[in-house]
Order: structure tokens, then sequence, then C-alpha cells
């Protein structure tokens, strides 16, 4: 019977494709409309109706009774209207049957274009609808062709796409492979399939977790934050709600069996479980394993910036291949970390010490200078070597006693004194480690560099214009060998 073939064969595609019937019967009707319009060449109003009951689209042109018929498109007489319903009258709307036996092979391709594009707007209503509520779900689906750098995969219901930045770099999939993805994004507007999976998303090991570790899922224990570069390595933070549960032992599982499975649906990623503390020290110690920390300092609460101290041995371990392991626990803390070995801590604070004694040095530590010279200077408030290196030449001469050769001795006393210091303190450190050569500098500690960079613009200034021509002591001509010799400050290497 025509009337059951054409239903069912509705309700089979409805089925097929997760529709409502109704929408599929709609689309029909409406193809009908177009098709008929474009056979008729007509502007009548027209309305079409699925029966059911003889599965015939009807079709009929709507027209207004009236009395003088002005436009026959839309109206007719009383006259001609009692034609197609005996009990018409003025004012009435009539119902004219079309012809739809007659529609050309055209009008035929035009109504099977219309179902088409009504049927996958419909289908693509219902994937939006169904798919957007389950963003974040752990889907299995199959590798069902290559588009470009991206993969379309199989959900079972629609397709989905696994676009190149979401996957992970060191997987490489095969038409027909199995493998386990989650939702991102429903994209409307998409051309082509509307749902977005993921390799490469935190949520994915977050998923696997649940599925492998029973006291996740059931809430006891509770993944607090996460930290993942795809294919490489992944830091997991976690914490027990019940004290009596070790949170890092339920999600290894025993002989690791459960954090095994993950790693193998990852495909060899490497992942660090380690227990979340809300005290910041604690957790940078805990985040920066399998490295042994000896120390971890705050060095700006405001900021979030650690300084942590390891053994030298420890060193290349705690930073990780390309910095990695460093950059996964910064992630996963929120502060910026700062990594230093043993030796560099204590170098640094050497040239810390230096720098400050330098500055608070009086001027009887200066050789080459007679006690009627000194007690010129400290007579006119002048007791450090800071303050004598901040005086320019006019300075000085103002002093009462004190003249042009004895200014430039005083310039050449001071730039001894500073070269010395400074190589001495730079001889300790000629055969130091190696720098963390991973890890950027982030904290430029205080060097003697800066700490005599005032010194050295005030022994600029104290500089005469020329050159005196008499002769002078022998500290005098020592400083004039070594006149060459860069001061702190002025592009030479600190230590």
């Amino acid at each position: 019977m025509a009337t059951s073939l054409l239903y069912q064969t509705i309700d089979q595609l409805s089925r097929e494709r997760g529709i409502d019937p109704e929408i599929v019967i709609s689309a029909v009707e409406d193809a009908m409309l177009v098709a008929t319009r474009k056979y008729y060449k007509t502007t009548e109003e027209l309305q079409s109706r699925f029966n059911k009951e003889t599965g015939v689209v009807e079709v009929h042109a709507v027209k207004k009774v009236v009395e003088q018929v002005v436009d026959s498109n839309l109206e007719i007489s009383v006259e001609d209207a009692r034609k197609y319903d005996s009990n018409a009258t003025l004012e009435s709307e009539v119902r004219i049957p079309k012809n739809t036996d007659v529609l050309s092979r055209v009008a035929a391709q035009a109504f099977k274009q219309v179902i088409s594009q009504k049927v996958r707007e419909a289908e693509r209503d219902t994937v939006y609808a169904e798919y957007s509520q389950r963003i974040g779900e752990l889907v299995n689906c199959t590798v069902k062709r290559t588009e470009g750098p991206d993969i379309i995969v199989d959900l079972g219901r629609t397709e989905a796409r696994l676009p190149r930045k979401e996957q992970s770099r060191l997987e490489s999939h095969q038409i027909g492979d199995r493998l386990r993805a989650v939702i991102t994004l429903v994209d409307r507007a998409a051309r082509g399939p509307q749902v977005i999976v993921s390799r490469g998303d935190t949520a994915l090991v977050q998923r696997l977790f649940e599925m492998e570790v029973p006291e996740i899922y059931d809430g006891t224990v509770v993944i607090r934050v996460m930290a993942r570069e795809p294919g490489e390595r992944t830091k997991v933070a976690v914490y027990s709600k019940d004290p009596d549960v070790d949170c890092v032992g339920a999600c290894v599982g025993m002989k690791g069996m459960r954090v095994q499975s993950i790693i193998r649906e990852l495909r060899g990623e490497k992942i660090d479980i380690i227990e979340f503390d809300e005290d910041p020290i604690a957790f940078a110690a805990n985040a920066l394993s399998p490295a042994k920390i000896n120390h971890v300092s705050v060095l700006d609460a405001e900021q979030k910036h650690l300084e942590v101290i390891v053994d030298d041995t420890q060193l290349s371990l705690a930073i990780g291949k390309k910095g990695q392991n460093v950059r996964l626990a910064a992630k996963l803390l929120g502060w910026r970390i700062d990594i230093k070995s043993e030796e560099e801590k204590r170098q640094e604070i050497e040239s810390q010490m230096a720098a400050m004694a330098l500055r608070g040095a009086p001027i009887t530590s200066l050789p080459g200078l007679g006690d009627k010279t000194l007690q010129k200077l400290r007579d006119h408030g002048v007791e450090t070597v800071e303050q004598l290196a901040q005086m320019t030449p006019d300075e000085l001469t103002q002093i009462q006693g004190i003249g042009e050769k004895t200014v430039e001795r005083i310039r050449r006393v001071v730039t001894d004194y500073f070269e010395q210091a400074q190589q001495a303190m730079e001889a300790p450190a000629a055969d130091g480690p190696p720098p963390a050569a991973e890890v950027p500098a982030q904290v430029e500690p205080v060097s003697q560099e800066q700490a005599s960079a005032g010194e050295s613009r005030a022994e600029e200034r104290a500089v005469p214009q020329a050159e005196a021509k008499a002769e002078e002591p022998e500290s005098s001509q020592k400083g004039e060998a070594q006149k060459g010799t860069p001061l702190p400050g002025e592009g030479g290497e600190t230590g």
C-alpha cells in the first residue's frame, strides 16, 4: 500500500538520522511546494499537506472569495469558488487543488534537493542539541578518514573532527584505529563535522583517572590541578578527603597497574602523581619531583615568585629535558620558579657580601694615600671609599691642601682598589659549575657590577681632562699601567 510504504520510509529515515519524523514530513511538504511553484510558474498562495492515509502530498492554491476580482492569483469570484466548494461565501477562503502528477524532471530534482537540505539542517540541529550537553565527556571513536592534518572520527551517531593541534605530538593514527578522546567543542557554524574532540586536553587524563581509580570516581580522592604537555609528560596534583586513604597510592595502584593502564592509553606519555598542598613551598617541593629539593623560599608573594635550591647533582633533574620539569611545575603552582644549585647560591651570597663590604670600606683601607691626605679628607667629611669615588675633581680641589696632582693620585688609588677587589671575587668563580642551560635567568642577583656601578660613575667624574705630566709615585705608575682595565660596571665580566 502506497500509504504505509511512504510513511515507513520517512519513519526509517528519521530513526537512522536521529530526527523527529514530523521534521521529515515538513521537509517533504516544503519540497513539494517548491517543485509545484517551479512547474506552474505561479505567484499563487500555495499550501501543502502530507496525507498519511493516502501517502500523497496534496498541494492547494488558497484564494479569497470576493465580489469583484482584482488579482486572479489571490482572489476568486463567488461563482467560480462554488465549483470547488458549494458552501463558499464572500470573504471566505477556498482551496483549489493542484495536480502534482505532472511535475517535470526539473521540479522533481528541486523536490529532492529541498528534502536533502531540510534533513541535513534538522540532523545538525539534533547533533548540536545532544553533544553541546556532553562537552568534557570521554567518548570512544574510530578513525574514519583524514582531511589534511585533521582526522575525522566516527562517534556512532555522527562524525567528529580531531584537529592537528588537539592530537598528541607523538601519536599517529591509521584508518580503523579505535581510540578514546574527550569532547571539547560543538561548533554550530562548522561546514563539516560539528563536534570537536581532543587527545591533547588535560580533561582526557582526568577522565581516564576517573575510569581507572574508584577513589576519584566516588570523590574520596580529588584531582586538584593538572599540567600537561601532550605526548610527553603530565603532572597531576591530588589530595584525599579521607586521612586514611593515600591519594598518591590510590592513583598508582597495586604495582602501578592503574597508572600503567592510563599510560598505555596515552601511548607511553609519562605521568607524575604528586600530593597537593595549600602551602606553596611544600607544593613546589612536591611538584619538582623526581628531583630532591634542599630549600624553597618565597622571593615575592605578591608576584608569586619562588626560589628553589638543589644540590649540584640534582640541578639537571629538577630542570628536566628542555626545561620541561620546571615548566610543568610552574604551571601546576601558578608561580614563577627560579632554580639554582648550592654552588650558584653560594657565589651569589659571596658577591653580595663583598659588594656590601666595598660600599662601607673606610678610606684608610686605600694603600698609596698619605696620612696627611687621609686626614684632610676626613676633616672634609669623607669617611668611606664609596664617598670618595663619587666626588668630582672640582669637589676634591676645593678641599684645602689638595691640588691637581693629589686628585690624580686619588683617582689612581681608587681605581686600583676596585680592580683588585673585583679580581679577588672573580678568582674563586673561575672554575665554577656550568650555567643552567635550559632555565632562563629570571631573577638578577645583586652582583659586584651593580654594587660598584655608582663608584664607576663617580670615578669617571673624578678623572681630570688632561693627564698630569709630573712624575708620579710608584702607586700612581701602577695605576697608569692598569688604566686599560675596565672598571666595575663598564662592560667587564663580573663575578
